[in-house]
């Protein structure tokens, strides 16, 4: 039909055009080590440093702070910050896994490699900022990681490239299933190519004007909830993409399954040039009020509490979640961060952080690190306290402030305009 035969003439258009790289392939420095050209802010000048010192690297800065001299170094030494570190471009002039990696990326953004990119999340990690701070709270393959605020997954991906197993929980569906897609599609590739041609056939006008005929469709067409969960973010980015950008809805589809696939596909190619063990990833929908896992029971934390006031999550997603058929307004009084108005919001927002950084302590084990990344935000011409408050009740807890590091940011409708990575112990 002539519908499918368009369609797959854009596929092959778009995969014709894919492929960029977002650093220069070349390696003229002399240093023994030498950072990634992205590397720009000062903070992550701080965490390159405490990035070497948990890798063992005992090193002298040169050359304008952006190459360094190792006074001990090794083949262990090269062989572990080659494969682990963040920031690092290549170390006695052979380029890092790291520096590799983010060769695969189908975006504008330098840091939307590999599977990052897929939905466009408000608030999103940096995820070369996640790689380092899995590498500085010392987790090594075969630890467990939480993220009780999933988000995006970008925690999930980074922890999964490192063999570091993670538990990715997040309240919102659409957060479980973004997740999913970005760490688990790759095992049903065979499965998803499999389908795209019929799914691509049926990409009808009275198909897509109904909410639910595309759902029903996929659930008809495989049992596999990965491949499912594939689709339907498929779908999800068009949805988006149209409500945001007013992009046409087939265009967008077509457009954003063919580098959906493209991307599974250099995250299996990166991962087999590499020889990359890849971490076990467990995502689920859940309350981090309310953490169902054991006493003493993950290897540390990292992650990012709602910005309670700065971003309305429901409302930024509404198109998606609406296309979904989830009932938004019953969700409002699950989120943290979105119930309650006036001086009531920011005291629902503290009491329902009180719960999940109770629950934090309780899972993490002794001695074990967690990071939150948290900033203030300025509600009705007030500054809102979080960070103080965050670092107050963590130590209140038996958690001990180890290092704070300002970060700054830059959009988020200038409700915000600094956060700080904080890394605490549990020392209780």
């Amino acid at each position: 039909m002539e519908s499918e035969y368009k369609g797959k003439r854009m596929i092959e258009r778009v995969e014709s055009l894919l492929g960029s790289m977002p650093y220069q392939n070349i390696n003229s420095s002399h240093s023994d080590i030498t950072l990634l050209d992205n590397v720009q802010f000062i903070y992550e000048l701080s965490l390159t440093q405490l990035e070497f010192k948990s890798l063992g690297v005992d090193f002298e800065m040169t050359n304008g702070l952006r190459e360094f001299k190792v006074t001990n170094n090794s083949p262990e030494l090269e062989e572990k910050v080659g494969r682990r570190s963040a920031y690092c471009k290549s170390i006695n002039g052979n380029f890092t896994d790291y520096f590799q990696i983010i060769q695969k990326n189908r975006t504008r953004s330098v840091n939307q490699y590999l599977t990052h990119w897929i939905y466009p999340y408000k608030g999103k990690f940096h995820p070369q900022m996640i790689r380092a701070l899995l590498n500085i709270i010392g987790l090594k393959s075969g630890d467990t990681v939480l993220d009780p605020f999933m988000g995006s997954g970008t925690t999930a991906v980074e922890a999964q490239l490192l063999a570091i197993n993670c538990i990715g929980i997040d309240i919102s569906p659409l957060c479980a299933i973004q997740g999913g897609v970005k760490t688990e599609a790759i095992y049903v590739l065979d499965e998803i190519l499999a389908l795209k041609d019929e799914i691509l056939s049926k990409l009808e006008p009275n198909l897509f004007s109904s909410e639910t005929s595309y759902y029903r469709m996929v659930e008809r067409l495989t049992s596999n909830t990965r491949v499912k969960d594939f689709y339907k973010m498929a779908r999800l980015l068009a949805v988006s993409d149209n409500s945001r950008r007013k992009r046409n809805f087939k265009t967008s589809f077509i457009k954003n399954l063919s580098l959906m696939i493209t991307s599974l596909k250099d995250y299996i190619e990166i991962k087999e040039k590499l020889n990359l063990k890849l971490g076990n990833v467990k995502i689920e929908v859940g309350d981090s009020r309310n953490i169902k896992l054991l006493d003493n029971s993950v290897d540390g934390i990292i992650t990012s509490p709602p910005y309670s006031i700065a971003l309305d999550y429901i409302q930024n997603d509404i198109h998606s979640l609406n296309d979904l058929g989830y009932d938004v307004l019953r969700m409002r009084n699950d989120f943290i961060g979105v119930r309650g108005i006036g001086i009531n919001k920011v005291k629902l927002y503290n009491e329902d952080m009180k719960k999940s950084y109770n629950e934090m302590y309780r899972v993490l084990k002794p001695n074990k690190y967690a990071v939150i990344v948290i900033g203030n935000a300025t509600y009705q011409g007030r500054e809102v306290k979080t960070v103080e408050f965050t670092i107050e009740y963590m130590k209140d807890l038996g958690f001990k402030l180890v290092k704070n590091i300002n970060k700054i940011i830059f959009g988020l409708y200038n409700v915000m305009k600094r956060e700080n990575i904080l890394i605490f112990r549990k020392e209780k």
